[in-house]
């Protein structure tokens, strides 16, 4: 039985593939460094990350592979699911032995179905965080947002928050892997936090390292919130559907009103207009 280790890293995961072609030892299972081995019969190996190897193989599935079935190994990485490792070696192994293009698309395949599941999987996770993020603004002008999404979609959504704040600094937070991207108004690095400010976790950050008129701005969003809220069409199963409820810590709409919501007074039609329609 034979069991590969690695750093943990993409390049690393690449660079097993490229190590088990090269030995023909077809790995039994593929974990981080520092798991024990399944058993006592069992030939480890830790694998050296070498940036050479690993490119080696990423672009050799690329060019066998269409542009989203690529991503998609990429995502099976991020997905960090138990096995992961194994499904991404066994796909790379099916793409390799196939003489021709198009093995994405044999979904008779068990590993063929996964990886295109996990792809979906990542997409629809990709689109929440994007749509639910909710900056709060520091006093020393960072934009900061806690996430805690299922997956570490996160390198995914970079480029998105990029482009749209360009003109501001933020950082994004993934709370579960205590990692984030810091944007510095020129490029984005991904960074980690000795000490994390208080409530971050909670997405409830202290007002004391809060602008004093970020409470205000939230009271705002709350407001505006409400008042677009049209209650006779309220369905909360679909409402939970598209905004689970895992994601409602973090958003400034979902935490608790510091004033109750009064309906404005125009949505009611004027006593005249009635009264001209009877």
């Amino acid at each position: 039985m034979h069991f590969y280790t690695y750093d943990g890293s993409f390049e690393g995961l690449l660079t097993v593939v490229f190590e088990a072609y090269e030995r023909k030892a077809w790995p039994d299972q593929i974990g981080r460094e520092g798991e024990a081995p399944p058993g006592i019969f069992a030939t480890h190996l830790f694998v050296h990350t070498d940036e050479a190897k690993a490119k080696r193989v990423w672009e050799g599935l690329g060019k066998k592979l269409s542009r989203e079935a690529w991503e998609n190994v990429y995502k099976a990485y991020l997905w960090e699911q138990p096995g992961f490792e194994m499904l991404i070696f066994r796909f790379a192994r099916l793409v390799f032995s196939s003489q021709q293009k198009g093995v994405e698309e044999n979904f008779a395949d068990a590993c063929v179905q996964k990886i295109a599941a996990i792809g979906k999987q990542m997409f629809r996770e990709k689109h929440r965080m994007e749509a639910f993020i909710r900056f709060q603004r520091t006093q020393d002008g960072l934009f900061l947002a806690p996430i805690s999404p299922d997956f570490n979609v996160l390198p995914l959504i970079i480029t998105h928050f990029e482009k749209r704040y360009a003109d501001q600094p933020w950082l994004i937070y993934d709370v579960r892997r205590q990692y984030g991207a810091y944007y510095d108004l020129e490029r984005v690095s991904l960074v980690s936090l000795e000490e994390a400010p208080r409530g971050l976790r909670q997405g409830h950050l202290s007002p004391d390292i809060l602008t004093e008129v970020e409470p205000l701005y939230q009271q705002l969003w709350q407001t505006y919130f409400d008042h677009v809220n049209i209650p006779e069409r309220k369905n909360k199963k679909l409402h939970l559907r598209h905004m689970p409820k895992r994601y409602w810590k973090y958003l400034t709409e979902k935490k608790p009103r510091q004033q109750a919501h009064q309906p404005i007074q125009n949505k009611q039609v004027p006593t005249k207009l009635r009264q001209l329609s009877r």
